[in-house]
């Protein structure tokens, strides 16, 4: 990092750039999203209420498109021509770069190809070609990982398969969000908690052009949010959210795993950690039972939630404070690795945070889920059943857990 009066000038202006983008974006998307809005009616891109979703009433698709145009106008105004990655081991010691309109060019694709979904329903098949084409071109702008620093293993590299492997991490991020997107203002929401993080880990790591990128996709996020939260006027769609997991999975990639910091493979994994483990545990328990891991249920944390008689603004409450404290724990193994590691106060902030990181997920994951709901479900079958043991209940919830063939019990 330069500590000159040229590199505070830079770095002064680069911060600027963020905090400005960050604000435009957000505007932008407020003011286009109704206009969004207006064109799914006409082109009948409208949610209706079904059986697996929360939605009460009809909503219109295509938010997404005023995210793109937030993003993509912020960017063209704050963002540079590439964005400069700072030399490490494994790109051999040579300035790295990424193009910046070749990144926008893959979130122009995925916003497209999510849009066509959204006015009629692709295979799934086509939908996961414009993934990966979105993530092909996002490759070829430069956003590859060819080598990870792994703590307590040290440099990995894989120079001939870091293209794969960086499209397959796209890929699954933009589903992940697309995953999260059930309830009301839930993904807009966490997108804007985790780009905000992204951008503070980027700008740390001296990447100015990866924490812009972050900071306007967090606005643009924040800005939909506005007509998001619940009772929502709008969706995202598809659109919106294959968006915002594209342009998260490439912040990550330019802000944080092209670099040689020991924490660069943590980070994105601790701030990604909500979506990376509800698409776990759903993926899982549909191959379990035989289903396709595309295949659409209610199974997710926000479905599983409302069962438990959470209100959907409940729902968003609890999820976007988890979103923080795991954003919050990333941000600080950046900072206090990097520039606290010997004081230890410092270090013992940071076992704390963890400590109250895990609690709160076993908290979340575990107790909410099951133990809250076996007393609502308990109290439910005495209401029906007076004379119901305690056996009969248990068996009755266990077997409710495990294949979430149940209904919402009464909170």
């Amino acid at each position: 990092m330069r500590w000159g009066s040229a590199g505070i000038l830079a770095s002064g202006m680069r911060y600027a750039d963020a905090g400005l983008s960050f604000l435009a974006a957000a505007a932008i998307a407020a003011a286009l999203t109704p206009l969004a809005a207006r064109l799914a009616r006409r082109l009948g891109a409208v949610d209706m209420p079904r059986e697996r979703g929360l939605a009460w009433r009809e909503t219109p698709l295509l938010g997404g498109l005023a995210i793109l145009a937030a993003v993509v106008i912020a960017a063209a105004i704050w963002m540079p021509g590439s964005i400069t990655l700072p030399r490490t081991a494994h790109a051999g010691g040579v300035v790295d770069r990424a193009s910046t309109w070749g990144l926008l060019g893959g979130a122009g694709l995925i916003a497209l190809v999510g849009a066509i979904d959204d006015v009629r329903d692709l295979p799934p098949i086509v939908k996961l070609i414009g993934q990966v084409a979105a993530a092909v071109l996002a490759v070829r702008a430069g956003a590859v990982v060819t080598g990870l620093t792994v703590p307590f293993l040290g440099p990995l590299q894989f120079p001939h398969a870091g293209g794969a492997l960086t499209m397959i991490w796209l890929v699954a991020l933009m589903n992940m969000v697309n995953f999260s997107d059930g309830v009301d203002g839930l993904a807009a929401g966490l997108c804007t908690i985790d780009g905000v993080a992204f951008s503070i880990i980027a700008f740390d790591l001296g990447i100015g052009g990866a924490a812009v990128l972050a900071a306007l996709t967090a606005g643009a996020a924040l800005g939909f949010l506005v007509h998001n939260f619940h009772p929502a006027s709008v969706f995202m769609g598809d659109a919106g959210a294959n968006l915002l997991g594209y342009l998260l999975g490439v912040a990550s990639v330019v802000g944080s795993l092209k670099t040689n910091a020991v924490v660069a493979l943590l980070v994105p994994l601790v701030i990604l950690a909500i979506p990376f483990l509800d698409t776990g545990f759903v993926v899982a328990k549909r191959l379990k039972y035989r289903r396709k891991p595309w295949t659409a249920d209610a199974n997710h944390f926000h479905h599983r939630m409302a069962r438990i008689g959470f209100s959907q603004r409940k729902t968003v409450a609890y999820l976007y404070g988890w979103s923080v404290l795991m954003a919050g724990l990333a941000v600080a193994l950046r900072l206090i690795a990097h520039h606290h590691h010997h004081q230890p106060g410092w270090l013992a902030a940071l076992v704390l945070l963890g400590l109250v990181c895990v609690a709160a997920s076993v908290y979340l994951v575990y107790v909410l889920e099951i133990f809250k709901f076996k007393g609502l479900r308990a109290h439910d079958l005495r209401a029906a059943q007076p004379n119901v043991t305690e056996a009969e209940i248990d068996a009755a919830v266990a077997r409710d857990v495990e294949t979430d063939d149940f209904e919402k019990v009464r909170a």
